[in-house]
């Protein structure tokens, strides 16, 4: 054998070698893709059980300074709408208010969150429309003079003084769920009609024309609180919303 050749000959194989090993990742890769691409549902789930495992940490660190926590499986919905429109840089207050209409109104079932400072910074009593139900929300709407209560992911807005005193304007994001909170004056305000007292003393709490109203005392601060695009979550099982709905799974 002519030993002349052989560094040549093992050049040779190790170039082809390496040829070899990149033609592979690359078609990994191509497959990877191709896989992914051809299967968008896997890619929805991977990014749907990454929402949910950021928002389980997220939840287990929450201060809840007194006040009780939102059920985790309402509070991921919530965190998933707030990553989505913190996103699309629609946040410029970083405070997440949470309503849940699926508990009796004479339960404190709303929550101010402050998810920069992860603490509850207020659980109180929140009324419903009238004709959504009386102790319990059951039906809703996005019409005018329904007087039902929407559900949904809403901007607060900005502030003015009406019959309530200091109230809080809403923009819903959800095109036929609540975009049309402006439209029928959907307010947060102040009322006296919401009272633990009258509440339990009737056995429900006071309720509106579809605002979600507090109490007067409480309002004030709250208002100021999570004005100026802050994100409001209005959450019921219903299955007319979460058929709808593009911000929560």
């Amino acid at each position: 054998m002519n030993y002349k050749f052989l560094p040549f000959l093992f050049l040779v194989f190790l170039l082809s070698f390496t040829a070899k090993v990149s033609l592979m990742e690359s078609t990994f890769k191509t497959n990877e893709f191709a896989t992914n691409v051809a299967n968008p549902i896997a890619m929805v789930k991977n990014e749907t059980d990454n929402i949910k495992e950021k928002s389980e940490l997220l939840y287990c660190e929450i201060q809840p300074e007194g006040f009780s926590l939102p059920e985790l499986e309402i509070f991921t919905k919530a965190f998933e709408g707030y990553t989505a429109l913190e996103t699309q840089g629609k946040i410029k207050n970083n405070i997440l208010t949470i309503i849940d209409f699926s508990l009796s109104s004479t339960k404190e079932r709303m929550w101010v969150i402050d998810m920069l400072n992860k603490k509850v910074i207020l659980q109180t009593l929140v009324s419903h429309g009238i004709k959504s139900g009386k102790e319990f929300a059951k039906s809703f709407s996005n019409q005018n003079e329904s007087y039902k209560s929407s559900l949904g992911f809403f901007l607060t807005g900005e502030t003015y003084i009406g019959k309530h005193g200091i109230s809080l304007k809403l923009d819903g994001l959800e095109f036929g769920l609540n975009d049309k909170a402006r439209e029928r004056a959907i307010v947060i305000h102040g009322a006296e009609y919401v009272s633990k007292k009258l509440a339990n003393r009737q056995g429900y709490l006071g309720r509106s024309q579809g605002c979600p109203a507090v109490a007067t005392a409480i309002a004030p601060k709250l208002i100021q609180t999570i004005k100026n695009k802050s994100v409001l979550f209005i959450y019921h099982p219903t299955r007319m919303y979460v058929n709808k709905s593009k911000l929560a799974s």
